[in-house]
């Protein structure tokens, strides 16, 4: 069931009526229609995922009760140990196994050795990455007595498949998220009304930025010999706008969801272009990621503390393991390889933590050294996103190489589309003013005080006629689905 979709839009309804007028005694009983509630939504995936799914949260939960309940070292070991294996050995098989068996088999076949691997043809089970990850940051932090394991399973479950985040985040803890699983809510008006605020952006920039930002790129990408380079740089620029709105549009609509049933999680996204360097970007993309890497990666590595060598192998580490989450495939490998060799120059002159303020803060206008590294940053991550986007590594290369050719100062010539490249680049200047406008708050569309309430109603109005007037109708799925 999509974000997007009109099942989505009658379903939405239907379970905030029932948890806030029909469940609405405990929290218990509230808890139990989330939880029926998030298991149908998976189910509308593919039901004979969702017993992996109870199966991983079950195994998760008992795991966590034994290693909480063990006295012995070495069987606080197995129970840890064994649900790591576990959730990382289905992980691997669904989305790893056949990336692994194809390479070792052009491995051998660059030898002058013959292999014909069994590959797996089942398809990838939407969300596992999202909450394998909620399920070893819960085992990981039992383990290192950071919080005690939870011994009611309806809450430890709600909290592995709430459905707001469960197919694309955030990735949440449990520190953060089972603490409101565990109490009554009541309704909250104002935090509903904002909730409401935020889907309605979330949805503008995933149906209106990102899915026709999306009609470019494909193009583009699909054929980049056919095009100068004038147009690839665009095709690359509009890329970085569709994972951008795709993905944060998808993380404004679950924030916005679960504000609705009176339940906070955590920021995902804060505002990550307006960033002056790529540590900085790093800090405000994809927030719940970045900082489970940190906290349950590089920390235990030895984080920036030893020698310089030690710095650069964690950082590279990371950020080849932040690669290799996003997907079974070399392009998403070099991705990591080329961020880590962006972010390493501030991580060896310990410049990496210089921006962490609010550029601008304060001001209408960045000066004119914080708008070159807005740029610099803007476009070195563009830069990167090719490979992310690209089918393969060639398809990247020549992506890249015709860039790099005399076409790249010619007037960019687009082949037809959905939409006029005119109206889809006024529309993205728009957004972008807006976001700029909007970089202190939570969301874009958060209420400012000191606006009269008709003109606020006036513009929600206007995102919402963009909505029916631009929003691509077929229902296309999020990108970060594949992850």
């Amino acid at each position: 069931m999509l974000f997007n979709s009109l099942a989505f839009a009658i379903f939405l309804p239907i379970v905030f009526l029932l948890y806030w007028f029909v469940f609405n005694k405990t929290k218990s009983t509230q808890n139990a229609l989330l939880i029926v509630a998030s298991y149908y939504f998976y189910s509308c995936w593919d039901w004979r995922f969702l017993f992996l799914l109870i199966f991983s949260t079950f195994l998760d939960y008992y795991s966590g009760i034994q290693i909480e309940k063990s006295d012995s070292g070495k069987r606080r070991k197995f129970w840890f140990w064994l649900s790591i294996l576990v959730n990382l050995g289905f992980l691997g098989i669904f989305k790893y196994y056949n990336f692994f068996a194809t390479s070792f088999a052009d491995l051998l076949c660059s030898v002058g050795l013959k292999a014909n691997p069994t590959l797996l043809k089942v398809i990838l089970p939407v969300g596992i990455s999202f909450y394998t990850f909620h399920g070893l940051s819960y085992v990981i932090d039992i383990y290192n007595k950071r919080i005690k394991a939870e011994y009611n399973f309806i809450d430890y479950s709600l909290f592995v498949s709430y459905f707001p985040l469960l197919v694309a985040g955030p990735i949440e803890r449990a520190t953060h998220l089972l603490p409101q699983v565990k109490e009554k809510r009541r309704f909250d008006y104002q935090m509903a009304v904002d909730g409401l605020r935020q889907i309605l952006w979330g949805v503008f920039k995933k149906v209106v930025i990102a899915d026709n930002c999306a009609i470019v790129v494909n193009m583009v990408f699909a054929n980049p010999e056919e095009y100068s380079g004038s147009v690839l740089v665009l095709g690359a620029v509009f890329f970085a706008f569709q994972i951008y709105c795709d993905f944060s549009g998808y993380s404004d609509i679950a924030l916005g969801v679960s504000r609705l049933f009176g339940i906070e999680l955590l920021k995902n996204f804060n505002y990550p272009y307006f960033s002056r360097d790529i540590a900085e970007f790093w800090r405000r993309w994809h927030i719940s990621l970045s900082s489970w890497f940190r906290d349950y990666l590089y920390i235990p590595l030895g984080g920036s503390r030893g020698s310089i060598w030690i710095k650069v192998r964690n950082v590279f580490i990371i950020f080849i393991i932040s690669g290799f989450w996003h997907g079974a495939n070399w392009t998403f490998i070099v991705w990591g390889l080329i961020n880590a060799l962006f972010i390493m120059p501030s991580v060896m002159f310990n410049t990496n933590r210089n921006n962490l303020n609010i550029v601008a803060e304060g001001k209408l206008l960045p000066n004119l050294k914080e708008f070159g590294q807005m740029i610099v940053t803007f476009f070195l991550v563009c830069f990167a996103w090719i490979f992310f986007r690209a089918q393969d590594l060639d398809n990247a290369f020549c992506y890249i190489k015709r860039i790099f050719s005399k076409s790249l100062f010619t007037i960019p010539k687009f082949n037809s589309s959905d939409i006029s490249v005119k109206i889809l680049a006024v529309l993205l200047f728009l957004f972008i003013l807006k976001e700029w406008a909007g970089r202190s708050k939570n969301h874009a569309l958060e209420s400012n005080k000191s606006v009269p309430t008709y003109l606020k109603m006036a513009f929600y109005f206007i995102i919402f006629m963009a909505i029916m007037v631009w929003g691509v109708t077929n229902k296309t799925e999020f990108i970060y689905f594949a992850f």
